[in-house]
């Protein structure tokens, strides 16, 4: 399973960006695909997970202004980011969770939201 993450940048605050992540794979390896992010000095946290059947969770953190959206026929997910704040900046890595449980990780791309 590979998991290739696009996207990222330097916004300034208010401003949007998209990331999308595409799979390889087994579909069974994607029951679940997300995003988490991790600042310098914080741990890594969950942003956004989104089901095969189409089930969200957001922490409070981003609700209202992140949206998780998938294509299964792909194997992609995206993470729509509006509204960003420097508190924002961290590294993204996007995830999957197989049906068993087994998470993949892909590469982190870098998130910067200047004030």
């Amino acid at each position: 399973v590979q998991l290739q993450a696009s996207g990222g940048g330097l916004v300034q605050a208010g401003g949007s960006l998209r990331l999308s992540c595409a799979g390889s794979g087994s579909i069974f390896s994607f029951f679940v695909m997300g995003w988490y992010r991790q600042a310098p000095g914080n741990e890594r946290e969950l942003v956004a997970a989104i089901t095969r059947d189409g089930s969200t969770n957001y922490p409070d953190s981003v609700k209202g202004r992140f949206t998780i959206s998938r294509d299964n026929a792909k194997n992609t997910v995206t993470l729509q980011m509006n509204s960003l704040k420097p508190e924002d900046t961290a590294v993204y890595y996007c995830y999957a969770r197989s049906l068993v449980g087994v998470d993949f990780w892909g590469q982190g791309t870098l998130v910067t939201v200047s004030s």
